[in-house]
């Protein structure tokens, strides 16, 4: 018998006459493990969105973006995907080195369409698939337990404009993120990156920071 639902869903599913069609739907859209759509689907998105739960049980819903195919499909039950450069808070690695399970959903805007993943997570920055993510930290591994398709009528139709300059490319140089110029962080950086501020024309307060966010170049 599946554990996909606990007592709490159950009891909405009885009070809203679903119980059967819940089951039917569970029958009909879970699978155990990925199978060519899933993986077609999934290697041809440029983002992600990685639930976690931290050491105090929330949970941290964390947008993860990168060219398209930045996401892995290894075999039918394990994804891989790069950990990248980020503000050093380390919250969605922190949470997986500490509690593994994981959810990932992935997003069609323009069609639309979706898939979600539930899965074991480890993370290594040793893995041997290091080197084919430019400028990885680390390599995420998921062993997928979960993944399904949802009907998309609730999503939004956007059109894809342009990838992002700061996701890692082989062929070009990343630049560095505005936010790292902002003069109350200069002491708390790390050596490698007390340079920026200097090379990309001096320091910023919160307050130009929060302009340059609203102008979509943070």
């Amino acid at each position: 018998m599946s554990d996909l639902y606990g007592k709490q869903h159950l009891s909405l599913q009885e009070q809203f006459d679903t119980r059967n069609l819940a089951d039917r739907v569970e029958q009909i859209i879970v699978h155990p493990e990925l199978d060519d759509m899933h993986k077609g689907f999934i290697e041809s998105r440029d983002m992600l969105f990685l639930t976690t739960v931290d050491h105090r049980g929330y949970p941290t819903c964390s947008y993860k973006g990168g060219v398209p195919g930045f996401v892995k499909v290894l075999d039918s039950k394990t994804l891989a995907f790069p950990s990248y450069n980020g503000n050093g808070m380390f919250l969605s690695m922190g949470n997986i080195s500490a509690h593994d399970k994981v959810g990932l959903l992935f997003i069609d805007f323009t069609t639309p369409h979706r898939v979600r993943v539930h899965g074991i997570a480890s993370i290594d920055g040793n893995d041997p698939l290091l080197g084919e993510f430019h400028e990885a930290e680390w390599v995420v591994r998921v062993t997928v337990t979960e993944v399904f398709v949802n009907c998309p009528r609730y999503i939004h139709t956007y059109q894809r404009v342009a990838t992002s300059k700061y996701a890692p490319q082989a062929h070009c140089p990343t630049p560095p993120p505005q936010w790292k110029r902002i003069d109350a962080l200069q002491d708390a950086l790390p050596e490698a990156d007390r340079h920026i501020a200097t090379a990309c024309g001096g320091t910023i307060t919160p307050e130009e920071y929060g302009m340059l966010l609203m102008k979509g170049e943070g």
